[in-house]
């Protein structure tokens, strides 16, 4: 549904040889704001090897449409996507941080928590991994 759908309705039809129509009903759309921000990471956790891809994405629990996608890199004022998700290739040091999300409607805004990337040396293990 978009805002414009509000309006008066009604249905008609063809019931026993004759047309037939049932009482008007009004619908209001209603925008709803906003929230529930939440990023993921591939791979899970957001650490990533030097030099590999990480695929961040952002979804979003309420809020009516259209709406659009900015990222964010903590300590970094440059815009580094518009989408739902954000791909980095060939990940570098200089990519490690904290990385956030934000929606908007139009009218309201909301913010993820932050994910924090860490780019891993070929010296350094994954979390939860024995090498």
């Amino acid at each position: 549904l978009q805002l414009n759908h509000s309006g008066h309705y009604l249905c008609v039809g063809w019931v026993e040889s004759d047309w037939r129509q049932s009482a008007w009903v009004t619908v209001t759309v209603h925008r709803v704001p906003v929230s529930g921000v939440s990023l993921s990471a591939q791979p899970p956790g957001g650490q990533v090897a030097l030099g590999d891809r990480l695929v961040l994405s952002c979804t979003v629990a309420t809020g009516t449409g259209p709406l659009s996608f900015s990222w964010h890199r903590e300590g970094s004022g440059a815009l580094l996507g518009t989408g739902p998700h954000l791909e980095l290739h060939h990940i570098g040091d200089n990519d490690s941080g904290q990385y956030r999300c934000r929606v908007s409607d139009g009218d309201t805004v909301a913010e993820s928590d932050p994910l924090n990337v860490t780019v891993l040396g070929e010296w350094e293990p994954r979390a939860g991994s024995d090498t």
